[in-house]
């Protein structure tokens, strides 16, 4: 029950190795009944201390035990341990492989039915899925729903690697691909922004951390994709992210909209700090998350899509009768 929560906290790990990180972490006052961001910590290069250990420090001064991050918090299917039996990523056996491969299967022959029983309407569907409407609505239509794009179809083809790519990979592409690649320029791969640094840097932190500390991991472009969902954000806003000009106004105004939607109340100072920092942007995306996710808003993904522990969570933005 929400009366038993007491708090969830987003850090946004992205970036290189001397990017600064932030926590950014969400308490509820159930007498209240009202969210309020109560610490937004940044974590820096210190004389004293170094990162791992104020972040540590950090989780234990505030007693938190959820924490949400945008980082790989699972292995891909692939392990070390196959390797003296391995018949190549092609074959692997693997029950969430397997499935994720009939499923891109199916998908594509789906598509070529499509096109086998009227050509002609096939190519019509298709330029007019092509044309420029920039009042259309990004998420009509899942990206697995026929007619599938072009640039979808691409992809399935070059199929599912089960060393690089994680079951979930396969989910957030049908469900998100073409609205990433459309607004944020994007495609979702777990590790394709991920430095070995920063894995190495995670294993030894995940080391450290209190045992009583649950991580999930989100992603932000996918948050940002649900807020407009739910209408909570237009897409001039998400555009208008990409705009040097324009992108710290664009960040206030989304945070001051998820105030308003979610009951969050949040300090000068630290709105200040959300608006000109892109990282503290992000962490804040990334508790938001978890607040939703204490209150019980989440989308559903497959078992198969989270058979791996990672945890990957997707909100909803949905307003509370």
């Amino acid at each position: 029950m929400i009366e038993d929560i007491h708090n969830v906290a987003g850090m946004s790990l992205g970036g290189g190795r001397k990017e600064n990180f932030f926590f950014c972490l969400l308490e509820y006052f159930p007498e209240r009944k009202r969210w309020f961001l109560k610490s937004l910590h940044q974590v820096k290069d210190e004389e004293i201390r170094d990162r791992d250990e104020i972040i540590t420090s950090w989780v234990e001064t505030y007693g938190l035990t959820q924490l949400v991050v945008d980082f790989p918090l699972s292995r891909p299917p692939c392990e070390e341990s196959c390797l003296s039996e391995c018949r190549g990523a092609s074959q692997c056996p693997r029950s969430s492989v397997v499935t994720v491969r009939e499923e891109m299967g199916r998908l594509l022959d789906e598509d070529a039915r499509f096109h086998q029983s009227n050509p002609k309407k096939y190519e019509q569907d298709r330029v007019a899925a092509l044309e420029i409407d920039y009042s259309k609505n990004l998420l009509k239509k899942n990206t697995d729903e026929h007619m599938l794009s072009r640039s979808f179809k691409r992809k399935l083809r070059k199929g599912f690697t089960p060393y690089w790519h994680r079951p979930v990979d396969f989910w957030v592409w049908k469900n998100y691909y073409d609205q990433l690649l459309e607004v944020f320029k994007i495609s979702y791969e777990s590790f394709g922004n991920v430095s070995v640094m920063l894995l190495a840097r995670l294993n030894y932190l995940l080391r450290h951390l209190p045992k009583s500390l649950t991580m999930y991991e989100s992603n932000t472009h996918i948050c940002l994709l649900e807020l407009y969902r739910a209408r909570v954000v237009s897409k001039s806003l998400l555009l208008q992210l990409f705009d040097l000009d324009l992108a710290a106004a664009a960040r206030e105004q989304i945070v001051h909209n998820i105030e308003r939607h979610v009951g969050i109340f949040i300090y000068e100072n630290d709105l200040d700090t959300i608006v000109k920092n892109t990282q503290a942007f992000e962490s804040f995306l990334l508790s938001v998350a978890g607040q939703r996710m204490l209150m019980n808003n989440l989308r559903e993904i497959p078992t198969w899509g989270n058979c791996d522990g990672g945890n990957f969570i997707v909100p909803v933005f949905h307003l509370q009768g």
